[in-house]
């Protein structure tokens, strides 16, 4: 059996999770296991008919009053708790910022192996095989796992979410007991910028700006162009956030977040190897830049070398003239 962490914001089920999901799903198909899912919280009824339409056979609820908002030691000690019971040969998270914290603790937790940030995953001679990137994005690295159960990270817009006719299937609700002492802390709020939607690492398209910008006031630019794309997000260089123009939660890079959306625009952004190795998985890069040397033009399927403040409102009006 193969077992999916399912993360969950303000009552819904992430995109990325139903993508691991799927995956989990297929590669479970080829070895003819069952694909189970974990949710891990209070009150989640709600959520089980999505689930079991993406591939899952059952899910496992582990509810207690205590893990209504996520906590690393809280969700690590209920998850080991299933593994002990349910013995899966497999667990599977989305690389999120939380699956990234969780899956290395859970793995520490039972003295395995971890598979991270995989953009592959495939069945040879009947074992898992994993694919991840190494070197800033400059190599790919294919590797198994030894040791039970296997646990690995699946990076977000990589995999296609599973269609199953399934819509209903076994819920087994399990209270777990959670030592107060275990808990070391807990996530207090999420602070939201005004307006936003759509988080770059669930974005389909993203709309990302770098130096070349030249101030803050500029990303006004990208937002508008954002509003006008359908399931689009804000995104920008470390340059950018360093330098204060735009949020942390904005920057694409090593030390930001890594996004594989189906479009990522990048303006005025020269494409240094840390950026590239957050975005270098999208599936149609363009990139507009006036130096015709710079390095993002190496990665970008389409490239634009011209002044991005007069390129900017001319795809703004065309892409007006797909989505308005």
């Amino acid at each position: 059996m193969f077992l999916v962490f399912i993360e969950t914001r303000e009552g819904q089920i992430k995109k990325s999770s139903l993508e691991t999901l799927g995956e989990a799903k297929r590669r479970a198909g080829e070895l003819g296991e069952d694909v189970e899912a974990v949710l891990v919280g209070a009150n989640m009824d709600c959520l089980n008919p999505e689930i079991f339409s993406s591939g899952a056979s059952k899910v496992y609820l582990l509810e207690n009053p205590q893990l209504a908002r996520y906590s690393s030691q809280g969700f690590t000690a209920a998850l080991a708790l299933l593994v002990q019971v349910a013995a899966p040969k497999a667990i599977f998270f989305a690389a999120t910022a939380m699956g990234k914290d969780l899956a290395p603790r859970l793995a520490a937790k039972l003295g395995v192996a971890l598979a991270s940030d995989c953009t592959k995953v495939a069945v040879r001679e009947g074992k898992l095989e994993f694919t991840r990137p190494v070197y800033a994005g400059k190599a790919f690295l294919t590797f198994g796992l030894k040791s039970s159960p296997q646990i690995a990270t699946l990076r977000p817009n990589v995999f296609a979410v599973s269609e199953s006719r399934t819509a209903a299937g076994e819920v087994i609700k399990k209270d777990v007991a959670i030592p107060e002492s275990v808990i070391k802390g807990q996530v207090a709020e999420v602070l939201k910028e005004k307006g936003e939607e759509i988080d770059v690492t669930e974005a389909d398209v993203i709309v990302s700006g770098g130096r070349g910008l030249k101030g803050p006031e500029n990303f006004a630019l990208l937002k508008e162009l954002s509003a006008i794309i359908p399931r689009s997000a804000v995104g920008a260089s470390r340059s950018a956030v360093d330098s204060g123009w735009i949020g942390h939660q904005h920057q694409v890079g090593q030390t930001g977040k890594t996004v594989s959306p189906n479009l990522y625009l990048a303006f005025g952004i020269s494409g240094a190897i840390q950026h590239l190795a957050g975005m270098s998985s999208s599936k149609f890069i363009v990139a507009v830049n006036k130096d015709p040397e710079a390095p993002i033009f190496k990665v970008a399927d389409y490239g634009i070398v011209g002044d991005l403040f007069q390129v900017i409102p001319a795809l703004k009006e065309e892409f007006k003239k797909l989505f308005e």
